[in-house]
């Protein structure tokens, strides 16, 4: 018995991991003169199919990654995972941006560049192939561009006929 409440109490303990995708010098010109800041991309998830971006601006670094990661940690998506890979190919678009998401067979790797790699690795992907088909190389586009294809994501239902 014992032993069944540690189990479960491990289990309820959500562990994400964050890394930082982009981090910016932003000015804002007014009529008083220049206002800098900092803008900073995070991208949070915890392996198992769960995973959010954030963007964020601060007076500091430290206080953009912070407001950013509390944003990505906010904005979650959720998503199957099927033997280490999506369930089926996925096209989406964000502004600019275009994403093509490819299932592959086990110990075929991440075939993703940029934002997409990093999306995939913190959410639990092993396997994927991916496209980037936009003109755009701007990576919060490119980022939400995958939310957006991971969001259309759903577990494959097959229907069986009976005949009676």
């Amino acid at each position: 018995m014992i032993e069944k409440k540690q189990i479960k109490t491990e289990e309820e303990k959500v562990e994400f991991e964050s890394k930082l995708l982009d981090l910016a010098r932003v000015v804002h010109v007014r009529a008083g003169g220049k206002k800098l800041r900092f803008r900073a991309v995070i991208v949070t998830g915890n392996k198992r199919g769960q995973v959010g971006v954030g963007v964020a601006t601060g007076l500091d670094v430290a206080q953009a990654i912070e407001k950013a990661t509390f944003q990505s940690k906010r904005d979650m998506v959720e998503f199957p995972i099927v033997e280490d890979t999506i369930p089926h190919e996925v096209y989406a678009k964000f502004g600019a941006a275009e994403i093509i998401l490819k299932p592959q067979r086990r110990g075929r790797g991440l075939v993703a560049g940029g934002p997409v790699r990093i999306i995939c690795q913190l959410a639990g992907i092993k396997n994927i192939s991916s496209k980037l088909i936009g003109p755009t190389r701007n990576k919060i586009n490119n980022a939400r561009a995958t939310l957006k294809a991971l969001e259309k994501l759903k577990t494959r239902i097959l229907k069986v006929k009976t005949t009676t």
